[in-house]
């Protein structure tokens, strides 16, 4: 057989794997194992129980929460119906919740709970496509009287008596599935304009695995922890497509809020997230050792610098000194195990960051610990990652490896990162014209700027359409500046500011956390996130750190003035994506008075 579908290679686990542990989750405070069978026969029953509801070829279902392993079981029963799974952001309120599922077209909508099925509900009038909202959790919901609605384990009811009378049905539609069939919908997190529905085949994801496979070199045995939004392309590959491939086992974690506990529990061997997680982490860790005894404070001072020192032997491809490894041994011991033991990162072999830059000092602290991050590149359109550097390769400064497999690169004239390959989607779902000007003869317009080294190494820049220029016609990325300004844990988001203009300046939002035991350590009195932001010494505080940085910048990149936010940026108030990415244009629309008031 092939295995040239995600639900064929879900048959072949069921066979390869059958009593090994897929899924964790945890309830009621304890782990809960599910084994390769019995995921099978969950999505088994589910599927049945869609297609006994009228689930038909093509048909778009839609599904809305929190990570859970039902999230995956709905993903691969449609897919396993040859219908197409959509994701939508479990942040997202009702009108962009009813955006996506008219737009899509969704027959059903399965939802997590009675928080995301109120959403539905309070749009569901305009929504003419849907038969049945499918609830996860009916907890709150026993008592409304809506026909619509519908329970996930009374369809899983359904489907368990259609295979007991056709046993051999559902592998049978799992067979059926073909590798140019569009198998699920990524609608982009909308950093401009109205998200668009990136269409993926299973053709795309299994181009996409067999090349990043070679380079990552997946093991049955690893272990992961699933945070990120599972609409989200990324978590998706780590959460679904790869352990397809690979047979390995994902973890539930309860929340971005419990992560860390959640990491120290797992003990992962594989880690991936976006550069905000890897900042708070950081930033954790560096506060932690201000508030620690004399002698914890003095271990770390004096082990980092050897730390560091040999991160930057291995940064540059050279050979560590016998010395410089001797010495690394002894602060491993000393400080380094015990850090990975407390970000849960002990057992970790694999260490991913992805959707944004990293900071170049921020990868720098965690290769010197023993963390080396490595830093892909991708996108929905490409069915996620399409760079990605091997361990000898990694290297900081916006470096993101070579092409995988399967993956062609160029530079356009303007700087634009060009791609094609078998991975490059199958363009937006009902609108051709975005999709004409995505691809132009088979080349894929990414829309970032970049450069290839001599050996084939991509370098992000930025942003096409986030370049700077000044007045004075300098070319300046922002988001090198603002990775440097993050660097410091009391800044949580800096976004720089000056296209047109005659010099930089900046918004800046404070580490709410890491500024109040700064406050209470230095006996500041203060009610709240405003009453921190708009304190003279907190100002003063952070006047420091933007210093910090322009020390080590050029005269025309410098920030010259600087207004720190009264309010913290926020998903619902549409300033950020689903992953933590700031929304720049609607940043600058929504603080206008603000940024004029820095150029006056």
């Amino acid at each position: 057989m092939t295995y040239d579908t995600l639900p064929k290679l879900f048959l072949r686990n069921r066979e390869l794997y059958r009593n090994k542990v897929a899924l964790r989750e945890k309830e009621f405070g304890v782990w809960k194992r599910v084994t390769w069978r019995e995921y099978w026969e969950e999505v088994c029953c589910f599927a049945l129980g869609l297609k006994t509801l009228g689930l038909e070829r093509g048909n778009k279902v839609s599904i809305l929460g929190d990570n859970c392993r039902q999230w995956l079981y709905a993903d691969l029963a449609v897919q396993s119906c040859s219908g197409v799974t959509v994701g939508i952001y479990p942040t997202d309120v009702s009108s962009q919740v009813r955006y996506v599922l008219d737009n899509s077209e969704s027959r059903f909508v399965v939802v997590k709970d009675q928080e995301q099925a109120d959403k539905v509900l309070d749009v569901k009038d305009s929504l003419p496509y849907l038969k049945k909202i499918i609830v996860i959790d009916m907890k709150g919901l026993r008592r409304y009287r809506e026909p619509m609605l519908m329970s996930f384990r009374d369809v899983q009811e359904i489907g368990a008596a259609l295979h007991k009378d056709k046993p051999g049905l559902f592998e049978k539609m799992a067979l059926e599935t073909g590798s140019d069939d569009v198998c699920i919908i990524v609608y982009t997190s909308g950093t401009t304009g109205q998200p668009k529905g990136a269409m993926i085949t299973h053709r795309n994801i299994v181009a996409m695995i067999q090349g990043l496979a070679s380079v990552l070199e997946f093991r049955s045995t690893e272990s992961f922890v699933s945070a990120l939004p599972l609409c989200h392309i990324a978590e998706r590959m780590f959460s679904l497509i790869f352990p397809m491939w690979a047979g390995f086992t994902v973890n539930f974690a309860e929340s971005v809020a419990t992560l860390q506990e959640d990491l120290r529990e797992i003990s992962p061997t594989a880690f991936f997230n976006v550069p905000r997680i890897w900042e708070k982490m950081h930033s954790s860790i560096i506060i932690r050792m201000h508030d620690a005894v004399f002698f914890k404070r003095w271990i770390f001072s004096a082990m980092m610098p050897v730390g560091y020192r040999v991160a930057n032997f291995r940064l540059i491809g050279s050979k560590v000194p016998l010395h410089w490894k001797l010495a690394y041994g002894i602060a491993y011991l000393l400080l380094f195990r015990a850090l990975k033991n407390q970000l849960g990162l002990l057992q970790a072999r694999l260490f991913v960051s992805g959707a944004a830059p990293l900071s170049p000092d921020i990868m720098k602290f965690y290769h010197a610990i023993g963390i080396p991050i490595r830093e892909c590149y991708g996108m929905t359109e490409t069915t996620g990652i399409t760079t990605m550097p091997t361990e000898s390769e990694i290297k900081t400064g916006g470096f993101v490896g070579r092409p995988i497999p399967g993956v062609e690169i160029k530079i356009a004239e303007d700087g634009e990162i060009l791609q094609k390959g078998s991975m490059v989607f199958a363009g937006y779902y009902r609108n051709q014209e975005a999709t004409n000007e995505t691809v132009v003869d088979g080349w894929l317009r990414t829309g970032d700027v970049g450069e290839l080294d001599e050996n084939g190494n991509l370098r992000i820049t930025d942003r096409k359409k986030d370049i700077i220029i000044t007045a004075g016609g300098k070319n300046i990325a922002p988001s090198e500046i603002e990775n440097k300004l993050k660097f410091s844990p009391f800044i949580k988001e800096a976004i720089v500011i000056g296209d047109r203009r005659k010099y930089l300046t900046c918004l800046i939002q404070i580490e709410l956390e890491n500024i109040a035991n700064w406050a209470q350590t230095n006996r500041l009195a203060y009610t709240n996130y405003k009453s921190l932001a708009t304190h003279p010494e907190i100002r003063r505080l952070i006047g420091q750190e933007v210093e910090k940085v322009n020390r080590e910048l050029a005269r025309v990149e410098t920030i010259k003035k600087f207004t720190i936010l009264e309010k913290e940026l926020d998903q619902d108030d549409q300033e950020l994506t689903a992953t933590m990415k700031v929304k720049r244009s609607m940043i600058e629309k929504r603080f206008k008075n603000l940024i004029e008031a820095m150029y006056r």
